[in-house]
Formats: structure tokens, C-alpha cells, sequence
């Protein structure tokens, strides 16, 4: 049923560039299902969990601490740890014109460093700035970067949940390798919906999220979630539409009889129908006549008489020459159930009977002999019917 356009969207993960089998397996256990690997939809349905701004460019004595800062320096000085010094970091000096940091990783590769921050270039930096013994320093910078690279920077970065086996660089790069196979849909929202909740499109809230312009792009609340929201909330009306459907095309027994029954039922009460229990009503009637299964939910507040109008359902079936039953949650439930249309079923000559999971067996088996031999017309009880 799924049209050709949305094909690549249910591709698997790995089709995506730059996604080898071993990130593909990561989203397996991130983004799969058993039996179902991950796809491209799963990566694009994967929002981020917060972002990254690195829209700011600033000179390191004006960095703010604990914050994530990008600036430019010029290398000065690498001071690897020493051989008897274990498991100290590899530190490397760099400074401009209003002062210096220390850039610092653990367990480094010493020969990358050096290939990368050569004495006496100068590099991008970016990454969260502390402040330790006194001296300015980003442990393990997210980026580090010439001018070209700095160029290919976005401006803010989407942040997602991981796994083991997932780098936040990988997960990045394949959002943005899904975006680019997402292709053009009609729009299937109302037109003054959506304008009324100022939502974006379905691909511009996609893109708003795994590429964001700003922090507030992504962010819980925003326009785009909002938009998402409704595509999700849409998707699963829809769902239950066509489950309802496919229901409803199962051959069902018509169920119609003379009338007497419920002009009776309705000739005892003491009061008239109002207007929603008689439309109600007429509405299950054309359902019991229809030869496909009725798929019905009664739905009102306590008091409103929805047993009357399950009753008159019954009636209905009886008088089409069949049973009925009426199954409550729970035992004391039941029995208010039947004291409360035990006296209208013996005015009109309906036969009814109670059944719970407290009767004994004797009672049991009365009860079912009863009911298979037809002297029982509406059945009252709980599970245990």
C-alpha cells in the first residue's frame, strides 16, 4: 500500500552515505525493531535532544567559562606528558592577542595532534571552556579546524541520544544524508490548520531540526515539533481509521426482528428517550441490520443512560431470535447491571440471568445448561461470561 515515493525513506540505514555496516549495526540497537532493521525514516524520526550553538566567534580572554566557545589562535607550545608521568594528558598551548589556553586530551594520539596543530598555525577552535588551577583550558575540543573547515561549520549543532559504537559526528552526518533523500510531498494537513498553528511543512520541520538555524529551531515547543506533532497524531488517527475499516469489511449476521420488543421496552419507562440516546440508538439499530460487524463505542458521562441504550440493543438481537450479554469490569458493577434491567426485562418477556466468577458450580453449570438451551435471553456478568 506504501506509494514508490516514500521507498527511500524505508531503505535501510546503511544505504545512507557514510554509514558503514558497523554504525549500521549501532542503529540497529538504537533505532531497530526485532526482526527490523533500522531505516532512513528511523534517523529522520530521531530528533535531537538538545543543540550545540557555535554561531559566536570570540578571542579567548573574552570567552566565557563553562560555556562553549570558538575562537582562532596561533599554536604556541606541545607538552606531551613524559614517559614516567603514565597517564597524563597531552596539553597543547595556544594563544591570540588577549591571552592563552591550554587544549588538552587524554589517552591521546600524539602524532594527529602534531599533524594537526603544528607549531605556529593558527587553527578554529571550538569547544566548552573551563577553567582549571587558574588557566583557561577545553578538554578535548569538538572541533579543531582551518579556515576551509571552519566554512563547512554549521552554526548549530543537533545533539541526539546514542549507543555504543555511535559518535555524535557519525549520527550528525547521517541526519543530514537523510534529509537529502527525503523527497517532495503534497502537503496532507488542512491548509487553515496549519496556518492557524503557524507550523511549518513536513520537510522544512525535518530540516528545522536536524539542521537548525538556531537553538530554538529544535527546541521542545517549537513550531517544527508542533508540525511533527500533528503528522504523528494524524498518522495514528489514520491508522485506527483504516484498522476500523478492514473491521467493518468482515461478514457480520444482520440482526432485525419485528419491533415489539422494543416499543414494549420503550412504552415501560418512565420517561422518553432524549435526543442523544434516541440517536444513538437509531445508529446502533442500522448497524445490528447491516450484514457487516458493528464497531461501536457508547460513550457518555455517568447518568447520561447509556444501559437504556444498551438494553435496547438487546432487545434488538432477541427479537432477531438470538442471545445477548452484558459484561461488566467488575462483580459489584455487574449486579447493579442487573438489578437495574431485571425488572424492565420480566415487564417486557425478557429472560435474564447473572453469571460472575463467584458462582458456585452448581450454579455454573445451571447457568450454562440455561444458556445453551435458549431459556436465557440476556446474559448479565462479568469475565466470566
Amino acid at each position: 500500500m506504501r506509494p514508490p515515493v516514500l521507498d527511500p525513506l524505508f531503505a535501510p540505514v546503511s544505504a545512507l552515505r557514510g554509514v558503514g555496516p558497523a554504525f549500521a549495526k549501532a542503529y540497529d540497537r538504537l533505532l531497530g525493531q526485532d526482526g527490523r532493521p533500522a531505516r532512513v525514516v528511523d534517523v529522520l524520526f530521531h530528533a535531537p535532544v538538545s543543540t550545540v550553538d557555535r554561531r559566536s566567534r570570540t578571542v579567548i580572554a573574552r570567552a566565557k567559562i563553562d560555556e562553549v566557545a570558538t575562537f582562532k589562535a596561533r599554536v604556541v607550545e606541545h607538552r606531551p606528558p613524559k614517559f614516567a608521568q603514565g597517564r597524563r594528558p597531552f596539553r597543547v598551548l595556544v594563544e591570540d592577542e588577549t591571552g592563552d589556553a591550554e587544549l588538552v586530551w587524554f589517552a591521546a594520539n600524539a602524532s594527529w595532534i602534531e599533524k594537526t596543530l603544528p607549531i605556529g598555525a593558527e587553527r578554529w577552535i571550538s569547544g566548552k571552556l573551563e577553567l582549571f588551577d587558574g588557566r583557561r583550558q577545553i578538554v578535548h575540543p569538538d572541533r579543531v579546524m582551518d579556515e576551509a573547515g571552519l566554512a563547512r561549520l554549521p552554526p548549530v549543532e543537533p545533539v541526539y541520544g546514542l549507543t555504543e559504537g555511535l559518535a555524535p559526528r557519525v549520527a550528525q552526518a547521517a541526519a543530514r544524508a537523510a534529509l537529502e533523500r527525503l523527497p517532495a510531498l503534497p502537503e496532507w494537513h488542512d491548509a487553515d490548520a496549519l496556518r492557524l498553528a503557524r507550523t511549518p511543512g513536513f520537510a522544512d520541520a525535518l530540516k528545522a531540526l536536524h539542521a537548525p538555524s538556531a537553538p530554538e529551531d529544535a527546541a521542545p515547543g517549537s513550531p517544527a515539533r508542533l508540525r511533527l506533532a500533528f503528522d504523528e497524531l494524524f498518522a495514528h488517527q489514520t491508522a485506527l481509521l483504516l484498522m476500523r475499516k478492514r473491521m467493518r469489511r468482515r461478514a457480520g449476521r444482520a440482526a432485525t426482528g419485528d419491533g415489539a420488543k422494543v416499543a414494549a421496552l420503550l412504552a415501560a419507562l418512565p420517561y422518553r428517550l432524549t435526543g442523544a440516546q434516541a440517536r444513538a440508538d437509531s445508529e446502533i439499530a442500522r448497524d445490528l441490520a447491516a450484514p457487516e460487524r458493528m464497531l461501536r463505542l457508547l460513550q457518555g458521562d455517568v447518568g447520561s443512560g447509556k444501559t437504556i441504550v444498551a438494553l435496547l440493543a438487546m432487545a434488538r438481537v432477541v427479537e432477531a431470535g438470538r442471545q445477548a450479554a452484558l459484561m461488566a469490569p467488575t462483580e459489584i458493577l455487574a449486579r447493579q447491571h442487573f438489578a437495574r434491567i431485571a425488572p424492565l426485562c420480566e415487564r417486557i418477556g425478557l429472560r435474564v440471568a447473572l453469571l460472575t466468577g463467584r458462582d458456585g458450580a452448581a450454579a455454573r453449570a445451571a447457568s450454562r445448561e440455561a444458556l445453551a438451551k435458549g431459556d436465557v435471553d440476556v446474559a448479565v456478568g462479568t469475565h466470566a461470561l
